[in-house]
């Protein structure tokens, strides 16, 4: 495929990322890390995302209304979930490809199937706040690896029983701190492409018109559709996960 084909079919891709990212405020790295890593490498396609991310994760972040209140309750999961993103990344530059993906592809299919047939954890106060020192170690160590920021926050912070602006807003934050973390962490071990830099900023446009797409949806969904559609796109994600990394890991193992 040639280069202007290339960046179409990029641009194209931040659309649709964009606009699932609008709608259910997460789903950006995960969906156009993966279609991305079909044209073009990895490497490249990990540097593509990190300006989009970090754009949209910052307005994402800083809007609703609940920054303080969501600081003060999840500063501790926050901190960790940044300071082990290095470690992932140490490791992503020496596991084979798709191993990553398959089993953050399980993950995700594992937790959505049980939500969708309306199986809801909750967790107490004094379990919300012994489970944000592991859980918070180990997003980290996921977003290194895959790229990815999702895991095992966005569940974790269901469990809390956030409204919907609430999760939205607190998704962002982990993002947005993710998404600095993973950009420092590839440049300390390399894996960052610094050509694509200039192409990464250009993707903010398709992003934010997929992203301002997706909020239009949003708004017309109630809290209970829209935690279904959280858990459908997180289902939908660990599917599309599995089915790209699977092939890979295992024709490694042959």
């Amino acid at each position: 495929m040639e280069f202007p084909d290339v960046f179409l079919v990029a641009g194209l891709i931040f659309v649709v990322a964009g606009l699932v990212k609008g709608l259910v405020g997460f789903g950006l790295p995960a969906l156009s890390l993966g279609l991305l890593t079909l044209i073009m490498g990895h490497q490249t396609a990990i540097t593509l995302i990190l300006v989009p991310s970090l754009v949209t994760n910052f307005w994402q972040a800083f809007s609703g209304g609940y920054l303080s209140a969501l600081v003060k309750r999840l500063w501790l999961f926050l901190v960790l979930a940044a300071v082990t993103v290095w470690a992932g990344a140490l490791v992503l530059t020496r596991l084979q490809d798709g191993w990553s993906e398959t089993l953050l592809g399980s993950l995700f299919i594992l937790y959505a199937l049980p939500g969708l047939a309306g199986l809801q954890p909750r967790l107490s106060p004094s379990a919300e706040r012994w489970l944000a020192v592991p859980l918070g170690l180990l997003n980290g160590l996921f977003t290194g690896l895959t790229g990815t920021f999702n895991f095992p926050g966005v569940i974790y912070f269901q469990s809390l029983g956030l409204n919907r602006d609430e999760l939205v807003q607190a998704m962002g934050l982990l993002f947005l701190i993710s998404t600095v973390a993973l950009w420092l962490s590839l440049s300390r071990v390399g894996y960052l492409e610094a050509d694509q830099l200039g192409p990464s900023i250009v993707m903010m446009l398709p992003t934010f018109i997929g992203v301002y797409v997706g909020q239009r949806f949003r708004k017309g969904l109630s809290d209970k559709a829209f935690r279904r559609v959280v858990l459908a796109t997180i289902l939908g994600l660990g599917l599309y996960l599995l089915a790209t990394g699977l092939p890979v890991m295992l024709g490694h193992t042959a």
